[in-house]
C-alpha cells in the first residue's frame, strides 16, 4: 500500500485495505497449494516448480504494474521503501533461510497459511521462528559488527547494472521466461512424463508471457508524464502562447498580510537559496520538484492563487507554466525577483525630507508590511505544534 498512501487512500483506509488485502493472499496461496510441504520443497527436488513460477509472475507482474503506474505519474515510486543491503548478512542469512525451507518445508508466509488451516507442524515451524527470533536478539550485540558490515544502502541492481529501469525490466521478464520453459521440461523429465502441451494452452501461455513484453516495450516507447508536460511547454513556446500573470512586489506584500489564506507563494529556488532568504509565508518547491507527488494538491486545487518567484526570470516563467499543464489552479509570478524583494522590504532606506510624498508613504507601507509578514509568519508557525507537556513523578502512595 505504501505508495497510494496517503496520496490515494488515507493512512487509515489503508490499513483496512491492508486487511483485506491479507486475507486475499493468505488465501491465493493456499488455493496454490503453498500450505503443502511438498510442493514448497518441490523446488529443490526438481519435481515441483510452483514457487519458482509463482514467485516470478507475482514478481513480474508487480514490476510492470508498479512500472506503468510511475510512467504517467499515478504512482510515486520515490517513497517505495528498498531494503538496505548488508552483504555478508545476506549471505549468511540466505543460507540459514534456505536450509530451514528444506528442513521445514517452509518459509515464514507459507508457514502462516499452513498454520490457518490447522496444520501442527506448520505451527511448530512459527515457533521455532519465534524461538529464531528471541536468540537473535541475544546475541546480536555479539554479532553486530559482522550483521551490519559491507553495507551498501538501497541498492536497485539496474542502477548497479548501468542500465534504464526499462531495459532490466524487459530483461528480467525475459530470464523469467526462460525459467519457465526451462523448469517445466526438467519438472516433466523427473516425473516421468510427456512434455506435451495443447494447442489452446499454447496460444494461452503465449499470451500471458508476450503481454508484459509488450506493455514493457510500450513503456520504453512512449513518453512519460514528464515528457508529456515538457512536450507541451516545448509546443506553447513554439506557438508563442506563454501567458503569464504578473504581481508586484507591493501587491504580494498587501497579499501576504491581508489574504494569506488565498494565496501559496512559491519559491522554486534551490533549498539553499530558500535558507539564505524567502517571502514570509513562502513554500520552497525547488524548479526539479514540482512534479513531486506530495505537491499535486497544490496545483490540482482552484481556491487559492500560486504566487512564483525566484532570481532567475527563466526559471519563475518555466515553474508557472509547468503549474499550468499540471493542474488547474490559477498560477501568477511575480514581477520582481527574490532578491530584489529582499531590498525593497528588508534593507529599506529612509527617505530624505525633501523627497515627496508618496515616497514617505511607500517607505511606511513596505517597512510596516515588512515587520508583519515576519509577525504573521511566527503566529502561525506555532499553530499545530504539539503542547509541551511536563512529566511529573507522582509523589506519595506505595513504594
Amino acid at each position: 500500500m505504501g505508495p497510494l498512501v496517503p496520496f490515494v487512500f488515507s493512512n487509515e483506509f489503508g490499513l483496512l485495505m491492508a486487511v483485506f488485502i491479507g486475507i486475499a493472499f493468505g488465501f491465493i496461496l493456499e488455493q496454490a497449494g503453498f500450505s503443502s510441504t511438498k510442493k514448497l520443497v518441490g523446488l529443490f527436488y526438481g519435481n515441483d516448480f510452483t514457487v519458482l513460477r509463482v514467485f516470478f509472475t507475482a514478481g513480474v507482474t508487480a514490476m510492470t504494474g508498479v512500472m506503468l503506474l510511475g510512467h504517467y505519474g499515478l504512482l510515486d515510486l520515490d517513497v517505495i521503501y528498498i531494503n538496505p543491503t548488508f552483504v555478508r548478512s545476506a549471505l549468511v542469512g540466505g543460507v540459514i533461510m534456505g536450509a530451514g525451507f528444506i528442513i521445514g518445508g517452509f518459509c515464514p508466509g507459507t508457514s502462516v497459511c499452513a498454520a490457518a488451516i490447522g496444520k501442527l507442524d506448520a505451527m511448530l515451524f512459527i515457533l521455532g521462528s519465534v524461538l529464531g527470533i528471541f536468540a537473535f536478539l541475544e546475541v546480536y550485540p555479539a554479532i553486530k559488527e559482522f550483521y551490519m558490515a559491507d553495507a551498501m544502502g538501497p541498492v536497485k541492481i539496474y542502477e548497479q547494472l548501468g542500465m534504464h529501469k526499462e531495459v532490466w525490466a524487459l530483461l528480467l521478464t525475459l530470464i523469467a521466461l526462460f525459467a519457465f520453459v526451462v523448469t517445466w521440461y526438467i519438472e516433466k523429465n523427473v516425473n516421468n512424463e510427456p512434455a506435451v502441451i495443447s494447442p489452446t494452452w499454447k496460444r494461452r501461455y503465449a499470451l500471458a508471457m508476450a503481454l508484459p513484453v509488450v506493455v514493457i516495450l510500450l513503456l520504453m516507447m512512449l513518453p512519460n508524464k514528464q515528457e508529456i508536460i515538457q512536450n507541451r511547454i516545448a509546443e506553447a513556446k513554439r506557438q508563442q502562447k506563454c501567458v503569464f500573470h504578473e504581481i508586484d512586489a507591493d501587491n504580494l506584500a498587501y497579499q501576504i498580510v491581508n489574504h494569506y489564506y488565498d494565496i501559496n507563494v512559491i519559491d522554486v529556488r534551490s533549498p539553499e537559496e530558500y535558507e539564505k532568504f524567502h517571502i514570509p509565508m513562502a513554500i520552497n518547491i525547488p524548479f526539479e520538484n514540482l512534479m513531486d507527488r506530495q505537491w499535486e494538491d497544490i496545483f490540482k486545487q482552484t481556491i487559492k492563487k500560486n504566487i512564483f518567484y525566484a532570481d532567475s526570470d527563466t526559471l519563475v516563467r518555466m515553474s508557472c507554466l509547468k503549474a499550468r499543464f499540471i493542474g488547474e489552479s490559477e498560477n501568477l509570478i511575480l514581477k520582481e525577483s527574490a532578491t530584489a524583494f529582499r531590498d525593497l522590504y528588508y534593507s529599506l532606506e529612509m527617505p530624505e525630507p525633501e523627497d515627496s510624498k508618496q515616497a514617505h508613504e511607500l517607505y511606511f507601507f513596505r517597512a510596516n508590511h515588512a515587520e508583519k509578514m515576519l509577525d504573521l509568519k511566527k503566529a502561525l508557525e506555532n499553530i499545530g505544534k504539539p503542547v509541551k507537556k511536563e512529566v511529573i513523578v507522582v509523589q506519595g502512595g506505595c513504594s
